[in-house]
């Protein structure tokens, strides 16, 4: 495993086939979380200015357009739509748009676990990039589907990774610079971990200038 950092230089946010029509039949995740954690990851990408890119069938397909919430955060970002491949890399703009970000480390999301995101996972590692696969913004049809292809990716050499320790990965330190990116994602899209902070701000006012 290779232990230098994710950063934003570094890395490459790629979202495969968020689309509505899949939302429908994932069942290995909580759906209105699957979506808060997609929207998160993406956010993330923009925030931090990292490498992105996002894939989707053609919306003309049974599988659809993106999540309209995806959809809406991305705003006129380019959305690479292939044809018929389960394997990214197998389409030429695909493969141009991550060659172009200039960054060989990838956090892959999307859906379905076992399909498009299981082929591009090994497309890219037999690209040779360095694969990270953001477990909790990828779903699928059972929780079983979820965890098998799950394994098969790591056993082949992605590492797993969650969208908001990715974020964290990129902020470093809470007194940097990007540290008010992480905070609002936290506000936005963790809200247990927001609230737990709130209550202790809460406490520290309550007990006034004695406390410190």
């Amino acid at each position: 495993m290779n232990l230098e950092p994710l950063t934003p230089e570094n890395t490459t946010i790629v979202l495969v086939d968020h689309a509505v029509g899949f939302a429908n039949v994932l069942r290995s995740h909580d759906t209105a979380e699957h979506i808060n954690n997609v929207v998160g990851l993406a956010k993330t990408a923009l925030r931090y200015e990292s490498g992105l890119v996002v894939t989707n069938g053609r919306p003309d397909k049974p599988s659809g357009p993106l999540y309209p919430q995806l959809k809406e955060t991305i705003g006129d970002h380019p959305v690479i739509e292939r044809g018929g491949n389960f394997n990214g890399f197998l389409d030429a703009d695909f493969a141009r748009a991550v060659r172009e970000t200039g960054r060989r480390k990838l956090a892959i999301a999307g859906v379905s676990t076992e399909g498009c995101v299981l082929q591009t996972v090994l497309g890219a590692l037999r690209e040779d990039y360095e694969v990270y696969l953001v477990v909790d913004a990828t779903a699928s049809l059972t929780a079983e589907t979820h965890a098998v292809a799950v394994e098969r990716m790591m056993q082949a050499g992605a590492s797993p990774i969650t969208w908001f320790s990715l974020a964290g990965e990129f902020t470093v330190d809470h007194r940097s610079t990007t540290a008010p990116h992480f905070q609002r994602l936290m506000r936005e899209h963790v809200p247990t971990m927001a609230i737990g902070v709130q209550s202790y701000l809460s406490a520290l006012q309550q007990a006034g200038p004695s406390s410190a």
